[in-house]
């Protein structure tokens, strides 16, 4: 009897979780709706990954989108699939190491769209793996320059632009490494911690000219900047055994997650940090 019992059980287990993930991937191409309507966003670091699936969300219900990276090969390429699928956005390389870059993406975004009601900082670099006390000065100093300072810099050349907007609001994207620091990626988890720190001061300090400051924490998403900790069979294994769900997460995932931040239907939230990783435990 126990036996029969042990054997259900773990049946309705394997179908609760083949549910699960099927409901996870396909329930953002589902979702329509026009939350966006008539307002202009930047994503940075949007050419592919995470951002790519924010910049196209976001245009999806109804915003005009401004494509940003490095490179002009894949900023090109990300804005003609996105055109190519009906939806308003443009591109520009920008890296955001670059004052001057940073600076032309803004004016850009005014010149072709009209102005900013939505920032989403999102580049982030993680240029090699290793615990935080064998890592190099150097490693420590580019980590915190793109991943914090720039973040900051973003958000305050930013200032101008959305105090002009009805409903202004920043998204930060961190990590679930913020709250449970990676092994191999050990200073690149402090600069996500300390990007909750920002959000929070800079949501006081903006609060009052009606700018809303929140985060998104993905756990491991499925994405080439992820790879690391899931290419190898154990790596795998060990990254789905952390998620309640016992899957990795997709990048569209993310992007309804900063609809939402973004919307009108937020417009009571700021100085928060939604955790999106299918239940990873997470607590600083």
């Amino acid at each position: 009897m126990l036996k029969l019992y042990v054997s259900q059980l773990t049946m309705l287990r394997s179908s609760i979780s083949q549910n699960i993930r099927k409901f996870g991937a396909n329930a953002p191409s589902s979702i329509k709706c026009s939350r966006l309507e008539g307002k202009i966003a930047i994503v940075t670091a949007s050419t592919e990954g995470i951002g790519f699936s924010i910049a196209k969300r976001l245009a999806q219900e109804g915003a005009k989108v401004m494509i940003s990276s490095r490179k002009e090969t894949n900023v090109k390429r990300a804005v003609e699939e996105l055109k190519s699928e009906g939806l308003q956005v443009d591109g520009t390389v920008c890296h955001v190491g670059k004052a001057e870059d940073r600076k032309n993406l803004f004016e850009k975004t005014k010149t072709n769209f009209g102005g900013l009601d939505i920032l989403v900082s999102n580049a982030a670099v993680s240029p090699a793996v290793g615990s935080v006390l064998d890592s190099s000065e150097e490693l420590w100093d580019k980590i915190f320059d793109i991943n914090v300072k720039c973040t900051y810099l973003l958000m305050k050349e930013s200032l101008p632009f959305l105090k002009s907007s009805k409903s202004p609001s920043i998204v930060i994207i961190s990590s679930i490494a913020g709250y449970q620091p990676f092994d191999l990626l050990g200073v690149y988890s402090i600069s996500k911690t300390a990007l909750l720190g920002l959000i929070k001061a800079t949501a006081v300090d903006l609060a009052h000219r009606g700018i809303r400051v929140n985060g998104i924490a993905p756990g491991i998403i499925k994405t080439k900047f992820a790879k690391p900790l899931y290419e190898t069979e154990e790596g795998d294994s060990i990254s789905k055994s952390q998620s309640m769900m016992h899957r990795l997460g997709m990048p569209d995932e993310i992007g309804g997650v900063a609809a939402f931040l973004a919307s009108d239907d937020a417009s009571y939230i700021t100085g928060e940090t939604i955790i999106a990783s299918g239940g990873t435990n997470a607590r600083l």
